[in-house]
């Protein structure tokens, strides 16, 4: 069969196929996704609303997890509402110009994540090693310039991944056997060469995200070597609590984060189902427990949220 360009009119939609060889037990697998996304959902919008609502948290620290909400919305959006149609009705169509969209989108989003995770390692660099010069160094202002330098990274270097499957010329198979249009899931269903596509992806996973990585090593080296020379002990423990919140959401994105990028490429011995749950956990976990790990380890946070959800319930009550 001759090749049609993605673009022509011969090919209008792809097929989605959730996950391959579990069908039967979609609705069953829908349940664990839809409750996390509605938990992150929740999470996240209650920080939005309370950073938003009270001035006592219009901080550099509160204003870089308001960004973390905001991309945990974004990529968990991007992926789990098509997802559940598949569950639920067996919805399995996406056109080509949505499977372009979400590419790009859910790897523009997490790229931005990254950037936003080095910026919360800086912040937390300058309050343990620099607490008297946090407030000049750090403002909302500064905080907010980065972030959209983040921004126009993630934009300008995610972009040419629809561009580039724009490009490729696809014969008679459009079946992708995922749950979203992930960038190599897409160009492997391609007749034609898709080496610029593989060496692309590999290079933004590893230059961008191991850019990000090394500065947020070189920033808690910085850190380590600075809570060394502390000779209290309670200085010790407080300057140590004051980043377990984010070592542990470093931790979980990143960690999930590869393994979805690098088995999309060398995982041929990984069932594909067993692939692509693991995959997808990446799009719901990290979205509903950040919030949890910053309420839990941030008391002003955690009080302020406590004070609201207590007005929701408790309406009549002070």
């Amino acid at each position: 069969m001759a090749a049609s360009n993605l673009t022509a009119s011969g090919l209008s939609t792809f097929i989605l196929t959730g996950i391959p060889g579990l069908e039967a037990a979609h609705g069953w697998i829908s349940i664990p996704f839809s409750t996390f996304y509605i938990i992150g959902l929740l999470g996240n919008f209650m920080v939005l609303f309370v950073v938003g609502k009270e001035q006592t948290l219009h901080k550099p620290m509160y204003l870089l997890l308001c960004m973390l909400a905001l991309t945990d919305i974004g990529i968990s959006t991007a992926v789990i509402p098509k997802a559940l149609c598949i569950f639920w009705f067996n919805l399995k169509g996406i056109t080509v110009a949505g499977c372009l969209t979400q590419t790009f989108f859910l790897h523009a989003v997490s790229v931005m994540q990254s950037a936003v995770l080095v910026i919360m390692a800086f912040d937390r660099y300058v309050a343990i090693c620099s607490p008297l010069r946090y407030a000049t160094i750090l403002t909302n202002t500064r905080i907010a310039t980065l972030g959209l330098l983040g921004l126009l990274r993630a934009v300008l270097f995610m972009l040419p991944l629809p561009l580039l499957l724009s490009r490729l010329p696809f014969c008679a198979n459009h079946i992708i056997p995922h749950m979203y249009c992930e960038h190599m899931a897409v160009a492997k269903m391609s007749c034609g060469d898709i080496t610029v596509n593989r060496a692309y992806g590999l290079v933004m996973a590893f230059v961008v995200l191991g850019l990000d990585l090394m500065l947020v090593a070189l920033s808690y080296g910085l850190i380590i070597g600075a809570v060394l020379r502390i000779s209290s002990k309670k200085a010790y423990l407080k300057a140590l609590n004051t980043c377990t919140a984010h070592i542990c959401v470093m931790l979980m994105s990143c960690t999930l984060f590869f393994f979805s990028t690098l088995t999309h490429r060398f995982g041929q011995g990984i069932a594909p189902h067993i692939h692509i749950i693991l995959a997808n956990l990446y799009f719901v976990v990290p979205p509903m427990l950040n919030p949890i790990i910053y309420g839990v380890k941030t008391k002003e946070l955690r009080d302020k949220v406590g004070k609201y959800t207590f007005r929701i319930f408790l309406p009549g009550g002070h």
